[in-house]
């Protein structure tokens, strides 16, 4: 069973994106070559655990990261579960495959006041200064995925009703609600965007050239911008998503709301978002309520 085969299952039974896509091919492709060069054989439906094992070993002595590690196992554990579906295979070599343990990472979000401070920055009203702005602001004001926003169509935008239609993993779409705020931003952008535009793009956010944007450009701009106000080692639009969450629950927002404009399935991982912002309510929570003071007698 080819792995093009399975990729092309992820992609039309399970709506994965093209990046989650691209990263199943990969692991599947390394594993294979490392079969190929370990055991003259490149066949992925022949391997044991044994083998599987070996290659984890390999990866720890390339020094990758567990998480890394499990999230190119957790890729082979999908495959052979799909061998199983379509009976290539009898038994999947990892069904009692256990994960390595990873660090718990704290990740500290963007404060409100060093968002702020890039109205101080907003001064380009060229194409590509107002995309800048748009690239920023949409992600802080929506808390979408970077890849949301990159797939994001001049159609997806209501500006008469401020709000945007977001397409999340798996196609699943969410309205999201934008600030009046951002209706002239987005105004003034679309107006320079036509004269950049290729005819056929739909995209909305574009490079200099008309054509569609792509993820590197996105992290370079929120590096770029966020450099200039921010200390923090880590700046990249994830960090925009969760500072978004966080700046929401700080405000009161209810946690099962924030969960549906993140788009996610599970309350469970807006938790992980939130994990700061919790920690810091339990603090003010604690010194704060009457009955902490009677269990402190």
């Amino acid at each position: 069973m080819s792995i093009f085969k399975f990729v092309e299952y992820l992609s039309h039974e399970k709506n994965y994106s093209k990046l989650t896509l691209k990263a199943y091919e990969s692991d599947l492709i390394q594993f294979q070559n490392f079969l190929d060069i370990e055991f003259d054989n490149s066949n992925l439906e022949i391997a044991n655990y044994s083998m599987i094992r070996q290659w984890i070993v390999e990866l720890v002595n390339r020094d990758l990261e567990n998480k890394s590690i499990n999230r190119k196992i957790s890729s082979l554990k999908t495959y052979y579960k799909f061998l199983l579906k379509v009976k290539v295979i009898e038994s999947n070599p990892l069904a009692k495959h256990q994960v390595l343990k990873t660090p718990k990472r704290q990740q500290n979000a963007f404060s409100t006041k060093e968002v702020n401070q890039l109205n101080e920055i907003y001064t380009d009203e060229t194409f590509e200064g107002l995309r800048d702005h748009v690239i920023i602001e949409l992600l802080y004001m929506t808390g979408m995925r970077r890849q949301e926003l990159i797939d994001l169509k001049l159609d997806d935008l209501d500006l008469a009703e401020n709000q945007v239609r977001i397409h999340g993993k798996r196609n699943k779409q969410r309205l999201v609600p934008l600030l009046k705020s951002a209706r002239n931003l987005l105004t003034k952008y679309i107006s320079e965007r036509s004269q950049v535009a290729d005819k056929s793009c739909e995209n909305l956010i574009l490079t200099n050239k008309g054509k569609p944007a792509y993820p590197n450009l996105i992290h370079r701009v929120i590096q770029n911008y966020f450099s200039k106000i921010s200390t923090k080692k880590k700046q990249s639009p994830h960090l925009l998503r969760h500072t978004f969450a966080n700046h929401l629950l700080e405000k009161g927002a209810d946690i099962t709301a924030i969960k549906e404009l993140l788009g996610h399935s599970s309350l469970a991982s807006t938790q992980v978002y939130t994990q700061n912002s919790l920690k810091e309510l339990t603090k003010a929570h604690s010194s704060a309520h009457p009955r902490s003071k009677i269990n402190k007698k």
